[in-house]
């Protein structure tokens, strides 16, 4: 079925998944022509069968472990038109074998082989390589943390940018949502890698924000004792704008490069929130908030999030911010929709927005005593002089099944 250039894609597709179950499981290497027909489907026009195959050839490796892996290691090397799903096969073994006790016991004889190949991989051009290449050196280090992790330590002042955003990558894939061996070691090294956030090539930051936000969200212990130097390094990135102007044929359209770092800036302020709010300056945090509270529409989703949050844990410092917080809200309700979202964007997203920013103030309206509060009081007269806010409030205040909120007539 899979060789057969009559049979449907869906039949082939089968096919392989399911020659890639049963070999994770058992030893299928009498078979001899087995490893060249998974690696012909590598030749398909679908990209859902070279997936398949990929991940079959993994798993028929995993099934014989010292016939296949040498092989497969060497193809990596080459065929570079194949490296993508060569290296998506590789972490599909290391993936599998690292689960059991058993597997990892004959998995280590071949790390530092692995190691190697995967170290010549971190900067090739393609992402999704890289990603892959990361992904499989975070999984070894979960193996070998002791040897590992301090080699890897090595290359974070690699002049290579595809390097150091490797480097800090994989370190995204060691922090896992359970205890593991390699966490003291994390905790002593990690500041190291994140120095990455000061990095001077924007696509290192991003990447090291992501093992930020990562590390925030499993295992927030890991970056406690490092929040002196991590918070500064992370507003900075909520302030960095970096527009140009791209041109399609007659039309002319602006582009942000730095829009995905402060996109990923955000996301780690409001884990961070959730988490490590015990080291946070509250009125630092704000004043940052403020910032994305005037920026594109997903970041000010985020927060307001972070708006909310913030009342429920220091209602007071929200209060001492209101008016700095008020007026970008305003201007929000305000907005024209073609203002809100640009050409391409959906209509829903801008409404989804004023919605969103409706159930901030309703949350603000909870405050205590926040009905006396001058700056309020002009706001929600304000804006509800309006019908269609006015229709918006009411119908978010309904939904929300708020008996707290002062402001329902």
């Amino acid at each position: 079925a899979v060789v057969s250039t009559q049979s449907t894609g869906s039949v082939r597709l089968f096919a392989l998944l399911t020659i890639g179950g049963i070999g994770k499981h058992r030893d299928l290497s009498e078979r001899q022509e087995l490893q060249s027909v998974i690696m012909g489907s590598f030749n398909s026009t679908a990209e859902d069968v070279k997936s398949a195959a990929s991940y079959a050839l993994g798993n028929v490796c995993v099934g014989n472990l010292n016939l296949y892996l040498p092989s497969i290691i060497t193809e990596i090397q080459d065929n570079p038109k194949r490296q993508y799903l060569l290296l998506n096969s590789l972490k599909e073994i290391i993936t599998s074998m690292s689960d059991r006790e058993e597997s990892v016991s004959v998995l280590k004889n071949y790390v530092p082989e692995m190691w190697n190949v995967l170290l010549r991989y971190m900067q090739v051009s393609e992402e999704g390589s890289r990603k892959i290449v990361a992904a499989c050196l975070g999984k070894l280090m979960l193996i070998d943390h002791g040897t590992l992790l301090p080699k890897l330590l090595e290359y974070t002042t690699s002049d290579q940018p595809f390097v150091r955003s490797t480097v800090v990558t994989a370190i995204k894939y060691t922090v896992t949502d359970t205890p593991q061996p390699i966490d003291p070691l994390l905790r002593q090294f990690l500041g190291q890698f994140l120095s990455l956030l000061k990095d001077e090539d924007l696509n290192v930051r991003r990447m090291a924000l992501v093992t930020l936000n990562c590390t925030a969200h499993n295992k927030p212990a890991l970056i406690r004792d490092h929040m002196d130097e991590i918070l500064p390094n992370l507003y900075k990135e909520t302030t960095i704008k970096l527009k140009r102007e791209v041109e399609m044929g007659p039309f002319k359209y602006p582009v942000d490069d730095a829009l995905d770092n402060r996109k990923a800036a955000f996301e780690c302020m409001y884990t961070v929130l959730q988490n490590c709010i015990d080291r946070v300056n509250i009125f630092q945090f704000l004043d940052h908030v403020e910032i994305g509270l005037k920026d594109v529409p997903d970041i000010k989703m985020l927060t307001y999030l972070m708006v909310l949050r913030l009342i429920q844990i220091n209602p007071n410092a929200v209060v001492l911010k209101l008016d700095n917080i008020l007026e970008p809200l305003r201007d929000t309700f305000n907005s024209k929709l073609k203002d809100i979202c640009p050409i391409g964007q959906e209509v829903e997203k801008a409404n989804e927005l004023k919605r969103s920013a409706m159930r901030t103030v309703i949350g603000m309206g909870k405050i205590p005593e926040i009905e006396k509060h001058p700056s309020f009081i002009e706001f929600m007269k304000k804006i509800r002089f309006y019908k269609e806010i006015d229709n918006l409030f009411k119908q978010e205040l309904q939904a929300s099944d708020s008996e707290e909120m002062v402001w329902e007539n």
